[in-house]
C-alpha cells in the first residue's frame, strides 16, 4: 500500500496540470511550444539523475534516496503554486523535477524486490491499476481546481510530505547488501545493459513517452481546445477515461502473462497505439474522442507492467536500482522529448500531424519488439 502511495506521486507531476495548458497560455501570453516547457523542464533532471540515485539505492538503500526525493517533490511542487511569474515557473518544475527522478524508478524496484515470478507481473499489473486510477483522477482534480484559479493544482504536491514519513517509518522492504568493490559492482551493472532484450526495452520505454508526453498528453488537449473549445474539466475527463481503461486492462497482466509470450503480447499493443493515433484527428465531436483515448489507455494497461517486469526479472536486487533508474533515464528522456518532436512537427505542419507521428512512433516500437525482445 505504501509503494502504491509512492505510485500516485510519482504520476502527479505531470498529469495533474496538463488540463490547465490551456489556461496557461491565456495567463501568461505564450505558445504552445512554451506551454511544453512545463513537462520538458520537470521531466530533465531525471535524464540526468536517474542513473546516479539509482547506484546511490544500491549501495545506501531504498529509503535513503526516496525519503529526501518525496520531500524535495513536496516542497518545490508546492512552491509552484506561488509563482505568477512564467519563467519562476519553469524553474520551479525544473527543481520539482528533481525530486521526482528517483520516485518512478524506485517504486518499481521496490515491487521487484518484495514480488518474484508471476506474483511480481501481477503486482506490477496491480501498480500500474492504482498509477491509472491516479492518471485517471488527476486531470479530473486540476481541472476541477482550475475552475477556482489556474495555480490550486500546483498544490498537489504537498500530498507527498505524509507519503514521505510513510516510507520513513512504515516501509518493510528487503534493502540490497552489496559488498563488493564499487568498481565490481558498476561492472556488472554495465554488462547486464548489453542485453539485446534489455536494449530493446529501453528503447521501447523512451518512445512509450515519447508518445504519451507528446501527442497524447500535451496535444490531445490542445486539439480538444482548438477544435471543440473543450473547457478544462471536460478535456480532464477524456484524458481520464484512457487511464480508466489502463486500470481494469492492467488487472489482467498475471492472467495475460501466464497466456501470451511477453514479446507477441507488446507487438499487439502497437497495433491498438497506431489505432488511437490515426482515430483521433478524423474524430468529428469531442466525446468521440472517448474512443482513441480508451484505445490508448488499453495499450498503456498492458505495455508498461510487460516492460517493468521483464525489466526487473532480467537484474538481481544488488543491481536492480541501478538497473530500473537506467529505464527511469530512457523513459524521461522520452518525456522530454516527446513535448519537443511533437512541437517541432505542430510547428512546421499542423496539429494533425503530431498524432500521425504517434502513429510513426508506434510502428517503430512495434519493430523493435519483433527484432529485439526475445522474452
Amino acid at each position: 500500500q505504501i509503494v502504491f502511495a509512492v505510485t500516485l506521486i510519482a504520476v502527479m507531476g505531470v498529469t495533474s496540470i496538463t488540463s490547465v495548458f490551456p489556461m496557461l497560455r491565456q495567463v501568461f501570453n505564450i505558445s504552445a511550444g512554451q506551454v511544453g516547457l512545463l513537462i520538458t523542464m520537470f521531466t530533465l533532471p531525471g535524464v540526468i539523475l536517474s542513473p546516479v540515485l539509482g547506484v546511490l539505492a544500491d549501495r545506501y538503500g531504498r529509503k535513503k534516496i526516496l525519503v529526501p526525493s518525496l520531500f524535495l517533490f513536496a516542497v518545490a511542487g508546492s512552491l509552484c503554486g506561488f509563482s505568477r511569474d512564467f519563467g519562476w515557473l519553469v524553474f520551479l518544475r525544473f527543481i520539482q523535477g528533481t525530486g521526482a527522478a528517483a520516485i518512478g524508478a524506485l517504486n518499481i524496484t521496490l515491487i521487484g524486490d518484495i514480488y518474484s515470478g508471476r506474483r511480481r507481473a501481477t503486482a506490477m499489473g496491480y501498480n500500474a491499476s492504482v498509477l491509472s486510477i491516479g492518471t485517471a483522477s488527476y486531470p479530473a482534480i486540476g481541472g476541477g481546481l482550475a475552475t477556482l484559479a489556474w495555480y490550486y493544482p500546483f498544490f498537489l504536491p504537498i500530498l507527498a510530505l505524509p507519503v514521505g514519513l510513510l516510507v520513513l517509518f512504515y516501509l518493510d522492504n528487503p534493502e540490497p547488501a552489496n559488498h563488493q568493490s564499487f568498481r565490481v559492482y558498476l561492472k556488472a551493472v554495465i554488462s547486464s545493459f548489453k542485453d539485446n532484450t534489455v536494449i530493446g526495452l529501453f528503447l521501447l520505454s523512451c518512445l512509450t513517452f515519447i508518445l504519451l508526453y507528446g501527442s497524447f498528453l500535451t496535444y490531445l488537449p490542445l486539439h480538444l481546445f482548438e477544435e471543440f473549445g473543450t473547457p478544462a474539466y471536460e478535456i480532464g475527463l477524456i484524458l481520464s477515461f484512457a487511464s480508466v481503461t489502463t486500470a481494469i486492462v492492467s488487472t489482467q497482466q498475471g492472467f495475460l502473462a501466464a497466456s501470451i509470450p511477453y514479446r507477441w503480447l507488446l507487438i499487439m499493443v502497437n497495433g491498438l497505439y497506431i489505432l488511437s493515433m490515426l482515430t483521433i484527428p478524423i474524430m468529428e465531436s469531442k466525446w468521440w474522442m472517448l474512443v482513441p483515448s480508451g484505445l490508448f489507455g488499453a495499450a498503456q494497461g498492458i505495455n508498461i507492467p510487460a516492460v517493468q517486469t521483464l525489466l526487473t526479472g532480467l537484474a538481481p536486487i544488488e543491481y536492480r536500482a541501478a538497473f530500473m533508474s537506467a529505464n527511469g533515464t530512457v523513459l524521461r528522456l522520452g518525456q522530454t522529448l516527446g513535448p519537443v518532436i511533437m512541437g517541432a512537427v505542430y510547428v512546421w505542419i499542423d496539429m494533425q500531424a503530431t498524432f500521425y507521428a504517434g502513429a510513426v512512433v508506434s510502428v517503430m516500437m512495434a519493430a523493435i519488439v519483433f527484432f529485439m525482445v526475445r522474452r
